[in-house]
């Protein structure tokens, strides 16, 4: 992702989960929201992160977690639709509606394909 800048485009809405349903408040930590904090999931929308000028919009599946020392922890996602990967930091600590742990735990205990 070297040389990609953050482009936010009044892109921290509230949102309806393409995969499970759950309604996604914005974040309130000075960020964006990109996915679910129930499942994960998010969907394709970016082609620079935060820009929403992608057209694909297939659902990105939580393919793996892990531990950056920067940026805390990243979710990867993968569009079911296109095979597109991306890595996203995970929001555990929005005050309102936190990433859950329990689906942090379960996508880092998954074996990468």
């Amino acid at each position: 992702m070297s040389g990609r800048r953050f482009t936010v485009v009044g892109t921290n809405n509230s949102f309806t989960c393409g995969h499970c349903g759950a309604q996604v408040e914005p974040l309130r930590n000075g960020s964006v929201r990109n996915h679910c904090p129930e499942c994960l999931h998010s969907r394709h929308v970016d082609v620079l992160p935060g820009d929403r000028a992608c057209t694909c919009h297939g659902i990105m599946e939580p393919v793996a977690v892990d531990q950056s020392g920067k940026k805390g922890w990243m979710i990867t996602h993968r569009c079911q639709k296109c095979g597109f990967e991306g890595r996203n930091r995970a929001a555990t600590d929005d005050p309102a509606q936190p990433d859950s742990w329990d689906a942090l735990i379960a996508v880092s205990a998954r074996r990468r394909d």
